[in-house]
């Protein structure tokens, strides 16, 4: 495995939604990611095996905090530290672009996501009842108010 991390371009969306319908019950469509690509506040990282994206993370940043919109891998490079390293990468990337803070929504059921969250120094700030629309999960709320 030759993992490797670089910025998203709108020519990456489709294989970005390949990721994205192997990982969610509500998958974002291919126009979704071509417009976040495209869009000067936010910040889209692929995780790359050889020239395969196998991975992305994105986030929006506005007036100095960041908000993640997403983080996904392919099932067979889940529990490898890929997805250790793509995070680390979005959060040197916003604080380069200017952030201050980073927030986030998580599942309680998702352990491997939470821990990961945890070992970056995030801290639970609320629920949001119902939020998942696919089974009215809760969301955690996760905040790092200093990247």
């Amino acid at each position: 495995m030759n993992v490797s991390v670089r910025s998203m371009v709108p020519n990456d969306a489709e294989a970005v939604e390949a990721v994205e319908k192997a990982s969610f019950p509500v998958p974002w469509s291919r126009e979704s990611f071509w417009r976040e690509a495209a869009n000067e506040n936010t910040c889209y990282l692929l995780a790359l095996d050889g020239e395969s994206v196998i991975g992305y993370v994105g986030c929006w940043i506005l007036s100095g905090e960041a908000q993640v919109t997403n983080i996904a891998l392919l099932p067979d490079y889940r529990g490898k530290g890929v997805g250790t390293m793509l995070f680390g990468a979005v959060i040197e990337a916003a604080k380069e672009r200017g952030a201050t803070a980073m927030t986030l929504e998580v599942r309680p059921s998702n352990t491997a996501a939470r821990a990961l969250y945890a070992h970056y120094g995030f801290c639970e700030a609320g629920v949001r009842k119902g939020y998942y629309c696919d089974n009215g999960e809760d969301a955690i709320i996760l905040w790092k108010t200093s990247l």
